[in-house]
């Protein structure tokens, strides 16, 4: 008991150490998105003060960002469901029939800065006369979830035994069939992490949606320029549409915390 008490008291210890630099920027953002823009600038600054839900006002009411929801909703969850309907065959592949050579490929594709994508993108899609369009920002946002949904699921697969699908197969069913009835069933924490990861990657992405997306299109990380003007920076508003943006990314991690994390640890025990 005299030894285990230090232990946990350096363990907390060493927790809040590493909590407070993380979640200090968050718990300074939710506040000022509270205070009128006097006391966000002032010195020292407030940690006391009459909290107003106009910044709030001013994001969803004034700048319709109700829009702004609906379009990054839209090309997020259209551009994982496409990643997994063609990922998921792929990291098959790539698991049961060793294709090193393909995941690597896959694998550069991902650690590639984005932004040497974006100017092949910005001239074949002004050329197909795409710009603005929802395909333009799915197919680029699949830049981006396809290699995620690939690379965890390769890894996830080579976890799940062969004997499975070759009983299903033993019994009549194709390999095909056995994929679909036997393995992808049991993938399901691979799976629903590829599905966070690869959202929250897309919901956040700003390069490809500033250069490819106008009025029509704009997401939320791109709709936060507009409290930005050459005179000043209304930064209420901006903090308060900070919050509205990183509430469904919270919310969706802490759904499906216990699958991320198990999607993640099954997936990095064979490799």
């Amino acid at each position: 008991m005299k030894t285990s008490l230090p232990r946990r008291a350096g363990f907390l210890v060493l927790l809040v150490c590493i909590a407070i630099p993380v979640l200090f920027p968050f718990f300074w953002m939710l506040s000022s998105s509270f205070k009128t823009q006097v006391d966000i600038v002032s010195w020292p600054p407030k940690l006391l003060f009459s909290p107003i839900l106009g910044n709030y006002v001013k994001v969803f009411a004034e700048q319709n960002f109700l829009k702004y929801f609906v379009n990054s909703s839209v090309i997020g969850v259209t551009a994982v469901v496409l990643s997994l309907l063609l990922g998921l065959p792929a990291a098959y592949s790539i698991a049961r029939f060793q294709q090193k050579r393909l995941s690597v490929f896959i694998l550069v594709a991902r650690l590639m800065p984005g932004i040497s994508f974006l100017m092949p993108w910005y001239i074949i899609f002004s050329r197909l006369k795409l710009m603005d369009s929802y395909v333009a920002l799915i197919l680029s946002h699949m830049l981006i979830a396809l290699p995620i949904v690939v690379w965890i699921m390769s890894s996830y697969f080579e976890t799940v035994p062969v004997e499975m699908e070759e009983s299903a197969m033993v019994d009549g069913a194709t390999r095909q069939r056995a994929f679909l009835s036997i393995i992808l069933p049991v993938s399901g924490p691979g799976i629903v992490t590829s599905i966070t990861l690869s959202f929250i990657f897309s919901w956040n992405n700003f390069m490809f949606s500033q250069v490819l997306s106008m009025e029509r299109t704009k997401t939320l990380p791109i709709a936060v320029y507009n409290f930005v003007s050459y005179a000043e920076v209304d930064w209420g508003a901006v903090m308060a549409a900070a919050v509205a943006i990183m509430a469904p990314a919270i919310l969706l991690t802490m759904i499906f915390q216990k699958y991320v994390v198990k999607g993640l640890t099954m997936g990095a025990v064979k490799g």
